[in-house]
């Protein structure tokens, strides 16, 4: 993967006949919906078949599993996403036809055309923020438009085809996507280092940043007061004419302030305070960082005008996205029915996040233990950060580690997941457990080894560690009562 450049786009309805390599991913499913619904022909392929091939399919789109040029064949324009190769045969095939090729963030961009743009960035928390801010806005009555990172919890889907003027987006830093899209009201969740095998510095990274928060159209900013980094791109933006800055967060400085904080349990609650009015937030979504999420999209309803009330009351509804802090399943064992072990999927592949899902489920994991099972993403990113993904891991009780997921990478020689076993075993406390199970195939047996009445076990990573948490639940029925 590397850095994209912005490059100029023509409205969606006139890039004719699309094709979209990697269809199956969350984010080129949902654009892939998107402009099915706005009457464009579309297909796509992926390298493997999944529920969302099939489900694509029983929309009226075209899909395949495995790549072949002749997917090609009456098609005008292209859309990858970083995750492709180079020297994936249909790109080779399109560039060798003369197609139109676009990254999917120029696909994006193409849908946003004459639209108020919302664009949700950070290095963590944009998919929930974004999430949580086109909820929000449907209950107002907006009726926006959104492309996000993963299904609402609520309905199965990542987009949404909207007749209002809002295009809600998550805007991905990694690649430098969130460079492409005409932003009027730019929101900013964090901004600590990542993706440094494309930025190459911390300093490249926050540069980024604040090209993202600087664009010509952007009208308002939106940004986190608690975290180091993007309170530093807020400093940097007070003085900038013409464009609104909201902070928001737990500082005592923030325009938008939460106070007051309840995060007992699976849910969560704060005092919102702007100016004089003061508010009471309620989330079914447990931890601190989902409570600035919501604030965070509160602020952003707020510079619309819209009526708060209805906004809290949207976000005391919203149920999450699919995979964060995810139940999958709740599992009595036959010892001690009165005690089931409930498992959780988390996205979580940062060691900030992972230390935000594990407090969170801390909290939430009542008399029993807490069971990590972690799958580091991407080799780069292991080598980077293997000490501070070992220390996060310390939270729980019981930190299972299993080999990379390495996604777009090559391996790199002597990084393997042992590096965050390993640290881990430096961190551990005395009585926190540390196994390293290299083959993910052999996670769910160990882990139902592990695991005792009451536990909480909880997988994360971005990786392919999702399947597991079914899987387990599937083991230990065998044992549950009958």
């Amino acid at each position: 993967m590397t850095l994209r450049h912005t490059v100029e786009v023509i409205p969606a309805d006139q890039v004719g006949s699309v094709h979209f390599i990697g269809i199956g991913g969350a984010g080129m499913s949902g654009i892939a919906e998107f402009y099915h619904a706005v009457g464009v022909r579309v297909g796509g392929c992926d390298r493997s078949d999944s529920p969302t091939l099939r489900r694509l399919a029983s929309e009226g789109i075209a899909t395949a599993v495995g790549h072949d040029p002749g997917h090609l064949d009456g098609v005008e324009t292209v859309v990858v996403s970083s995750a492709i190769r180079l020297d994936n045969p249909e790109i080779a095939a399109a560039h060798e036809r003369g197609l139109r090729i676009w990254h999917r963030s120029a696909a994006l961009a193409a849908l946003m055309i004459d639209r108020c743009v919302v664009s949700v960035a950070g290095t963590h928390g944009k998919t929930t923020t974004s999430a949580m801010l086109s909820v929000m806005l449907a209950a107002a009555g907006v009726d926006p438009s959104f492309v996000i990172g993963s299904p609402l919890a609520s309905t199965g889907h990542s987009s949404h085809r909207g007749e209002g003027r809002v295009f809600v987006v998550e805007a991905d830093e990694s690649d430098g996507s969130f460079l492409q899209y005409p932003t009027e009201i730019a929101v900013v969740t964090s901004v600590e280092p990542d993706h440094l095998d494309n930025w190459g510095t911390p300093q490249h990274y926050a540069a980024g940043f604040r090209d993202f928060a600087t664009g010509p159209g952007v009208k308002s900013v939106v940004i986190n007061a608690d975290e180091p980094g993007a309170r530093r791109l807020a400093e940097a933006l007070q003085s900038r004419e013409g464009v609104r800055v909201l902070t928001y967060g737990e500082a005592e400085d923030a325009d938008l302030r939460l106070t007051d904080l309840d995060l007992e349990g699976t849910h969560g609650r704060a005092t919102l305070r702007l100016g004089t009015d003061t508010w009471r937030l309620h989330l079914q979504v447990p931890g601190r960082y989902n409570l600035a999420n919501a604030a965070a999209a509160f602020g952003v309803g707020r510079i619309l005008d819209l009526d708060p009330e209805v906004l809290l009351a949207s976000l005391a509804s919203f149920t999450g996205t699919l995979r964060r802090f995810q139940l999958v399943g709740q599992v009595a064992l036959a010892t001690e029915p009165d005690r089931p072990v409930r498992i959780y999927d988390d996205y979580a592949h940062h060691p900030t996040e992972l230390r935000a899902a594990l407090g969170a489920a801390l909290r939430a994991r009542g008399t029993g233990r807490l069971v990590a099972c972690f799958q580091p993403h991407l080799y780069s990113r292991t080598q980077e950060f293997s000490e501070e993904f070992g220390s996060a891991l310390c939270l729980a009780d019981v930190a299972v580690v299993t080999d990379i997921y390495g996604s777009r990478e090559d391996p790199v020689p002597g990084v393997t997941g042992a590096l965050v076993a390993d640290a881990a075993e430096r961190h551990a406390e005395p009585g926190t457990e540390v196994h390293y199970v290299p083959d993910k195939n052999d996670l769910p047996a160990a882990l139902a080894t592990l695991v005792r009445p009451g536990d909480l076990v909880m997988t994360l990573g971005a990786g392919d560690v999702t399947l597991v948490g079914p899987m387990l639940a599937r083991l230990l029925a065998d044992r549950s009562p009958a």
